[in-house]
C-alpha cells in the first residue's frame, strides 16, 4: 500500500481509474468546467480549489474531508502563502472537523507573524456561518499573535470572542467583560454600538450597576454624536440610532431602579417613552420609538408597584395579560412579589392568574437576562410562601433557588438562597433535606 509521497492529484487519477471514470465524465458529474479540470488535475496554470475537492470527494463516496492533509501543496509552496486558497481550506477543515490538517498548516502561517491577516478572514467567515466554536479558535489565535493593541483585527477578535462567550454562566460571562472592555473604543463605530449594548446587558444579568451605568451612558454619547453628525446612512448599523440612544437611557432608568431611587428612574422613563424628537426618523426610526412607548409603559407600572402603590396592580395585571409576552410577565411577577414581601399587601389571586405562564419560567434558563430574572422570581416568590406560612412551597421554591443559582455560577446568590434554606431548614420533609445536600455538595466539588 502506498503511503509515502502521496500525490493528490495521483490520489485523484487513482480513484478515476477504479471507478472507470475519464476525464470528461468527472467533470459532468462534479459541475466542474472540463477545461479547468484538465488543467487543476495537470497542474499546468491552475490549482485545485477546496470546492472542486469537496466535489469530486461526493463523487467517488468518500467523507468530507478527503484528501485535505494533500491540499497544503496547493495553498504553500516555495514558502508562498496563496491566501485566495488558504481561507477557504482553513474554513472547510474546521467545518468538517480535521483539525489534524489546521495544526500544521497554522504553524507555516505563523513562522511570520504578518501572515497572522490570514487567520483573521478565516475566524470571520466561520463567525457569520454560525461556526462560533470554530471560529474562536482562530480569533484566539489572532489575539495571542497581534502585537499592535490598537489593531482593529484585534479589537475586532476580542469582540468576536466576548460575543461567543455569552451564556448563562455568570464567571465565564465576567470574564469576557473584563477581556474584551479595554478593546470597545477601537472598535468601528457601527460595531461600537452594538458592543456598548451588549456590554450593557451582560453587566444588567451580573448585577454591576456602575458598569451598566457607564456602558449605557457611552451608548447615548455616541449614538446623539453620530445623530448630529447625521452619519446614519455611513454607518452600517443594524438598528436606526434611536434605538441604540433609547437603550442607554432605559439601562439608565433601570439602574436607577436597582439603587431605589424611584423618583429619578422616572424621570428617565418619561424620557425614553417621548422619542419622537430624536429626527428625522424614516418607517424603522419610528417603529422603534412605538416600541420604547410600550416598555416605558410597563416600566412607569413597575416603579409604582416598588414604591408600595398596590391601587394601581390591577391595571397592571390587566397590562402585562394584554401584552402576552413570557419575558414582560416575567418581569412584572418579579416586582409585584418583591413589592408584596417589601409592603406586605396579598398577590395570591394574581399568581394564581398567571399559574400557566410561571410554569413555563424555566425555558428562560438559557437566556442571558431573563434567567436571572427567573432566579429572582423564586427568590421572591419563597419568601412570599415563606411569610404567608407555607413552610413547604416556601422551601421547595427556595430549592430551585439553590439549583438554578448553582447551573449559573452566581455565587453570591446561591449563598443567599442557601441561608434562607438554613433559615427554615428544621421544617424540610426527608425529600427537601436530600435535594438540598446533593446540590450543595455538588458545588463545593464543582468550586474545587
Amino acid at each position: 500500500m502506498r503511503v509515502v509521497n502521496r500525490s493528490l492529484r495521483v490520489e485523484i487519477e487513482d480513484q478515476m481509474k477504479q471507478h472507470g471514470y475519464n476525464l470528461n465524465q468527472v467533470a459532468e458529474l462534479t459541475g466542474i468546467n472540463v477545461g479547468n479540470l484538465s488543467m487543476a488535475l495537470n497542474g499546468v496554470s491552475r490549482a485545485m480549489t477546496i470546492r472542486q475537492l469537496d466535489a469530486l470527494a461526493r463523487v467517488f463516496g468518500k467523507v468530507p474531508g478527503w484528501l485535505y492533509e494533500l491540499y497544503t501543496e496547493e495553498c504553500i509552496s516555495e514558502e508562498k502563502l496563496s491566501r485566495p486558497r488558504l481561507i477557504p481550506y482553513l474554513v472547510r477543515c474546521a467545518e468538517v472537523g480535521r483539525n489534524d490538517c489546521i495544526e500544521p498548516v497554522i504553524s507555516k502561517i505563523l513562522d511570520n507573524p504578518k501572515n497572522v491577516s490570514v487567520i483573521f478572514p478565516v475566524a470571520e467567515k466561520l463567525f457569520q456561518k454560525g461556526r462560533y466554536k470554530e471560529s474562536a479558535r482562530f480569533y484566539q489565535l489572532v489575539v495571542d499573535n497581534v502585537k499592535d493593541s490598537f489593531s482593529e483585527m484585534l479589537a475586532m477578535s476580542h469582540y468576536r470572542l466576548f460575543l461567543i462567550a455569552q451564556g448563562t454562566d455568570a464567571e465565564k460571562n465576567w470574564k469576557s467583560v473584563i477581556q474584551f472592555e479595554p478593546f470597545r473604543k477601537r472598535l468601528p463605530e457601527n460595531h461600537q454600538l452594538a458592543a456598548l449594548l451588549k456590554l450593557a446587558k451582560v453587566c444588567y444579568s451580573l448585577e454591576k450597576w456602575d458598569e451598566v451605568e457607564r456602558f449605557a451612558e457611552e451608548l447615548i454619547e455616541l449614538s446623539s454624536i453620530l445623530h448630529e453628525l447625521k452619519t446614519e446612512e455611513a454607518v452600517a448599523v443594524e438598528h436606526h440610532l434611536v434605538y441604540y440612544f433609547g437603550m442607554g437611557r432605559l439601562f439608565k432608568g433601570a439602574v436607577l431602579e436597582e439603587k431605589g431611587l424611584y423618583e429619578e428612574a422616572k424621570k428617565v422613563v418619561q424620557d425614553y417613552a417621548h422619542l419622537e424628537r430624536f429626527k428625522p426618523l424614516d418607517e424603522a426610526g419610528l417603529k422603534e420609538v412605538e416600541k420604547f412607548k410600550v416598555w416605558a409603559k410597563a416600566n412607569l407600572y413597575t416603579l409604582e408597584v416598588l414604591t408600595g402603590n398596590d391601587g394601581i396592580l390591577n391595571e397592571y395585571v390587566e397590562y402585562l395579560e394584554g401584552l402576552d409576552r413570557l419575558n414582560e410577565i416575567l418581569s412584572g411577577l418579579t416586582t409585584i412579589l418583591k413589592s408584596a414581601n417589601t409592603y406586605g399587601f396579598c398577590v395570591d389571586p394574581i399568581l394564581q392568574r398567571f399559574s400557566k405562564s410561571i410554569n413555563r419560567f424555566d425555558s428562560f434558563d438559557n437566556d442571558l437576562i431573563n434567567s436571572g430574572r427567573h432566579l429572582w422570581f423564586r427568590y421572591h416568590k419563597a419568601v412570599y410562601e415563606f411569610r404567608n406560612g407555607r413552610i413547604e412551597q416556601g422551601i421547595d421554591e427556595t430549592l430551585r433557588c439553590i439549583s438554578l443559582a448553582k447551573e449559573m455560577k452566581r455565587h453570591e446568590d446561591f449563598a443567599r438562597c442557601v441561608s434562607l434554606f438554613e433559615k427554615y431548614r428544621g421544617y424540610a420533609s426527608k425529600r427537601q433535606i436530600k435535594d438540598y445536600q446533593s446540590t450543595v455538595i455538588r458545588e463545593e466539588v464543582d468550586r474545587k
